[in-house]
């Protein structure tokens, strides 16, 4: 349906297919994502089954999947210590349509049902008794040339696309990119948590590398330091306008050089405390945005989610597989020592992220609305949803306009998903400023400038990618 999910209101309805209309063919501006780069830096890289591709890498779906029961090991998702799981693809593809009503009405069931019918022209809806059939069609298509990652980049339009990459990470795959023929903007962003926050698995062993490929050797406060910022200029020189950092909280401490060097050994010692590490952290993104400050990396900051939150999916299967829960945040206080030093910043751009809604209105908006530096994030995961995206509108642009958000990224690793995810952004902001319209808070013409903007404009702008 072209004018599927607007407003039945017919005045709301004909002026957002209007204004859908002229975004709907923009190219489409990807600024932070998890896409793997290998997907473009191997001409003839293939995507494997249909469950390689749609359902393995999917925490969205095998996390509803298992909060009924069925297993992860079922839908053949890898365990740590390698253990057997289900390897018959064709077998967990129909596990998973058998279930398929689980995802009516939500995100998932959305983007799997318009990415079907707009990237591999399939209209059925899923169910047990087609599951096989729809199967094969998708596989034959994964086998044709008009599926390879690159072909794809340019049939759904992309003008770039960020991946998001570990701070040790040498970046070889964006390098094969850059030294071939293909002429795709693949860039990739600074992620620096594995070095950063103290209690993540494995540190003390990211440091060694962090040592090795920054070659500084690691060994204290200020080497650390030196090794970060190294690190910082090799992205940048391949191309990266990105950070990205997750914290549990907002929260933010000024620690002296000193108190910095008194945590980082003990951390080296393995001895550090979760007090040590909300302190480090808190630390480290003030130093992230001095970084940011005087080399121009926008800084992306993501809180509120408690991660690995069922102890027995991290232990069997490893972090950030679906058992992420959001937790209450609090911002105006946490973010005030950052603030103070780079609020007013002209040099910098910080976009917030957050899964706490009630923070949107009560502090988000006001703060974008008034510091220089703070621009807000779309909604992000379990709100990353026409209702989500109704209500993130509703809540913030009162209060700072739209011109202090960030536009919209998909924040994917399902790589196909990503036109459906764009597409369903565009159309609930047409949705969303047809009601302004309808109400006489904005006129056509005003309309017509900010769905532009909400599409393409201020992911472009917000992000640095204009060059």
């Amino acid at each position: 349906m072209h004018n599927r999910y607007f407003s039945s209101d017919p005045a709301q309805n004909k002026i957002a297919v209007e204004l859908y209309e002229t975004v709907k063919d923009l190219p489409l501006i990807c600024p932070h994502g998890h896409v793997d780069p290998r997907l473009f830096s191997d001409p003839d890289y293939t995507f494997g089954s249909p469950v390689d591709l749609l359902i393995i890498p999917d925490h969205y779906i095998f996390r509803m999947l298992y909060s009924q029961g069925v297993t992860l090991e079922s839908v053949g998702i890898p365990r740590k210590d390698g253990s057997i799981v289900e390897g018959d693809h064709r077998k967990i593809w129909q596990l998973v349509c058998d279930n398929w009503c689980l995802f009516r009405a939500t995100p998932t069931g959305i983007w799997i049902r318009d990415e079907l019918a707009d990237v591999f022209s399939i209209t059925e809806k899923m169910n047990s008794d087609n599951a096989q059939a729809i199967y094969d069609a998708i596989d034959e298509k994964l086998q044709s040339d008009a599926f390879k990652p690159r072909t794809m980049f340019e049939r759904f339009n992309i003008e770039v696309l960020a991946t998001t990459d570990a701070a040790t990470d040498t970046l070889d795959h964006h390098q094969a990119i850059l030294d071939s023929d293909w002429n795709g903007r693949i860039v990739p962003t600074f992620r620096p948590d594995s070095v950063v926050n103290l209690d993540f698995d494995g540190w003390r062993d990211n440091i060694d590398v962090l040592s090795n490929v920054s070659g500084i050797t690691v060994n204290d406060y200020q080497s650390y330091i030196q090794a970060l910022e190294q690190r910082r200029e090799f992205f940048k020189s391949m191309g990266a306008t990105a950070t990205d950092h997750a914290a549990l909280t907002a929260y933010t401490e000024v620690l002296s050089d000193a108190d910095a060097e008194v945590i980082f050994q003990r951390a080296l010692a393995g001895e550090a405390s979760a007090k040590d590490a909300a302190r480090f952290t808190g630390h480290m993104l003030i130093e992230m945005a001095r970084m940011s400050s005087e080399d121009g990396l926008v800084m992306q900051l993501h809180v509120g989610s408690f991660r690995n939150h069922n102890p027995i999916i991290h232990q069997n299967f490893g972090r950030d597989m679906g058992a992420d829960i959001p937790i209450r945040a609090e911002f105006t206080k946490n973010l005030r020592p950052l603030l103070e030093k780079y609020g007013n910043d002209l040099n910098m751009t910080l976009i917030l992220f957050n899964l706490d809604e009630t923070t949107y209105s009560r502090e988000l908006a006001p703060l974008a609305g008034h510091y220089p530096i703070l621009r807000l994030g779309p909604p992000w995961w379990f709100f990353d949803s026409w209702m989500g995206m109704h209500r993130f509108l509703d809540d913030v642009v009162e209060t700072a306009g739209i011109y202090n958000t960030a536009g919209f990224n998909d924040d994917t690793r399902a790589y196909p998903s990503i036109p459906t995810r764009h597409d369903v952004w565009r159309r609930a902001c047409a949705d969303w400023l047809a009601r302004q319209v309808v109400r006489g808070f904005i006129d056509d013409e005003d309309a017509n400038d900010m769905i532009k903007a909400l599409s393409y404009d201020l992911a472009k702008q917000t992000y640095r990618l204009d060059s």
